[in-house]
């Protein structure tokens, strides 16, 4: 299975910067015509990937990245990453393995980050206890 995206370039390009494109690392890429995502009516042109050369998503993204800029005036107002659901078993922070329990939504990578209320609020300070209570009890 490769790493999938798609790049959405800043404008039609030719057939020969397509040559230099796919020179420079995106010889896998499948090019098509697209609109730009905040404007439809100027058109531009969408290459697709399926990465199965590269050994991580973020590498074959840096990778398409790093070739555009070979092509002059040309730049990538648009990332598309389709969802991949996280494995049952996934590699922890260590390097170890971190099972799922059953049921439990995967998240590849990230963290939840809650907003903080605003300031005066008494559920600021309330959570603030809270997290101070139960950092006592451990």
């Amino acid at each position: 299975m490769g790493h999938k995206f798609s790049l959405v370039l800043s404008r039609e390009i030719t057939d020969e910067e397509s040559a230099i494109l796919r020179d420079a690392g995106c010889a896998c890429a499948t090019f098509g015509p697209d609109s730009l995502p905040t404007d439809a009516s100027v058109p531009v042109t969408k290459m697709e990937f399926d990465d199965t050369e590269s050994p991580s998503l973020a590498e074959a993204i840096e990778s398409a990245l790093e070739a555009v800029k070979k092509v002059p005036d040309l730049s990538v107002p648009g990332l598309t990453v389709p969802a991949v659901p996280a494995a049952d078993s996934a590699e922890g922070p260590d390097g170890g393995s971190a099972a799922r329990e059953p049921g439990e939504p995967g998240v590849l990578v990230g963290e939840v980050v809650e907003e903080e209320p605003a300031p005066g609020n008494g559920a600021a300070k309330a959570t603030a206890t809270k997290a101070g209570a139960a950092a006592e009890s451990d």
